[in-house]
């Protein structure tokens, strides 16, 4: 029992439910208080002002027309519906007028300007004590005159003000129940839905998602939230294995045939320059493999976020430019035409190294993969801005990707048919693709008419200098 209290205690329903009662209980009981105090004193001058207003009228009375007069009129006003208190004796105590037969304490030794809380008897068979304000003040002759208002109707509205203030605590604490139970089965719920979620996930169900309710609160908004990192997890795992398949697939045979050339050299009779020949292959092979690695070091580090020199603020134009320029002579040496247009310089935050590898990359795989049949090679390097994005060209005249094979083509290790027996890893567009996505940006293959047209789509930061929208 113990435990399961203490399991309830520890809810957020139940803590927000406390804090709910706590706050609106001390809201409520000084408003209450407030209400009552300010009723209480505006009751109170109200009183006192009509007490001082009498006496003032009841002492005219008494300086104009003497004795009889006041006591005529303190009949009159005492019989009237509502009236005030009267009370009028002599020096020796004796009642003259008035309708109050007794009131308690020495009345006659706190006469003054001052009015008192007395208790009093309306007569001589009321046993019911009552409670007033009166004001009593000397007369000449020795005469008393007490004029006074019953408070009785003051103590009712006390006692109704403390009967609300219980009543209103009572509401709260039941609006607080119904909020522990709404909070409980329905917010509570939700946040077990999204645990219980994520328990499912981390057991090994990678393709599990949160439940969304399709309600758009903060909880859909979490859980949307959740599900896409939950996405990009998956994709990259997959793509962990994917790699880690290809490289126990892709290199299994480079380093196979290392192997059995090696061991064939050694196998044969000793020749020094059949040695050499073997050994040359075998440092070319080695220079494949480490580039392959490399490449995939670079893509790993690139997908994980990670820019060689940061962010900057760099020329894009220029750096096509320049790294165009680098395959000019490997152009003209291969009988490649290569042809590049940078008509404008275009400011953009960038890594300058991972910007420059892209295009140099696709550059490279367009030197290899896009040659036609017959017919002058050639290479088209472009660069051009489409309003707050950066749109890098390289288009070539060879043979193109088909539809079916582009989204493949962007995969780790991927060699297409026709490219299997040119040299090379297929990790080309796959370091370009995550250079696009590093800088939120996307990379499109479509048809040069004829030849494959890549396109590198990237989000421009700044422009001369200034944020863009």
């Amino acid at each position: 029992m113990t435990t399961a209290l203490g399991k309830v205690v520890r809810t957020t329903a139940f803590k927000l439910s406390a804090i709910y009662i706590a706050v609106f209980s001390v809201f409520s009981v000084f408003f209450v208080v407030y209400i009552a105090y300010s009723t209480n004193v505006l009751l109170n001058q109200q009183v006192r002002e009509t007490i001082g207003t009498e006496l003032v009228g009841l002492s005219d009375q008494y300086r104009v027309g003497g004795l009889s007069a006041l006591i005529d009129v303190i009949d009159q006003r005492a019989h009237q519906p509502g009236a005030s208190l009267y009370l009028m004796t002599d020096a020796d105590g004796h009642i003259l007028a008035g309708n109050v037969s007794h009131v308690t304490g020495d009345v006659a030794a706190r006469s003054g300007i001052e009015p008192i809380t007395v208790t009093y008897h309306r007569s001589e068979t009321d046993s019911a004590e009552r409670t007033a304000l009166v004001q009593v003040i000397s007369l000449p002759g020795d005469f008393l005159l007490l004029v006074g208002r019953d408070i009785g109707e003051r103590e009712q509205f006390r006692s109704i003000i403390t009967s609300a203030l219980a009543w209103a605590l009572v509401l709260m604490i039941g609006l607080a129940a119904i909020s522990y139970l709404f909070v409980s089965r329905n917010v509570l719920k939700r946040i077990d839905s999204i645990s219980a979620g994520a328990r499912r996930i981390m057991l090994g169900d990678l393709a599990g998602r949160l439940d969304i309710a399709g309600s758009g609160d903060e909880f859909d908004r979490l859980a949307e939230s959740l599900n896409a990192m939950l996405d990009r997890i998956e994709h990259l795992i997959y793509g962990i294995k994917d790699v880690s398949d290809n490289i126990a697939h892709d290199l299994k045979t480079p380093l196979t045939r290392l192997r059995n050339r090696v061991e064939a050299a050694l196998s044969g009779p000793a020749d020094a320059a059949r040695y050499r020949a073997t050994l040359e292959a075998t440092i070319e092979e080695s220079d494949q493999l480490i580039r392959t690695f490399n490449a995939l070091l670079s893509i790993a580090r690139v997908e994980a976020g990670s820019t060689d020199g940061g962010m900057t603020e760099v020329d894009a134009s220029a750096i096509v430019h320049d790294v165009a320029e680098l395959y000019e002579p490997v152009a003209d040496e291969t009988g490649v035409e290569l042809s590049v247009e940078t008509p404008e310089s275009i400011t953009i935050k960038a890594s300058r190294e991972l910007l420059g590898q892209a295009v140099a990359n696709l550059i490279d795989n367009a030197l290899k993969h896009g040659r036609p049949d017959s017919g002058q090679a050639r290479i088209a390097v472009s660069t051009a801005k489409e309003g707050n994005t950066l749109v890098i060209r390289v288009a070539d005249n060879g043979h193109g990707i088909p539809d079916a094979d582009r989204e493949r083509a962007l995969q780790r290790f991927v060699r297409l048919e026709k490219s299997r027996s040119q040299p090379g890893s297929g990790l080309g567009l796959s370091l370009a693709a995550a250079v696009a996505r590093l800088h939120n940006g996307t990379i499109e293959l479509g048809d040069a008419k004829p030849g494959l047209a890549v396109t590198l789509r990237l989000p421009i930061h700044w422009v001369d200098g200034a944020k863009s929208s």
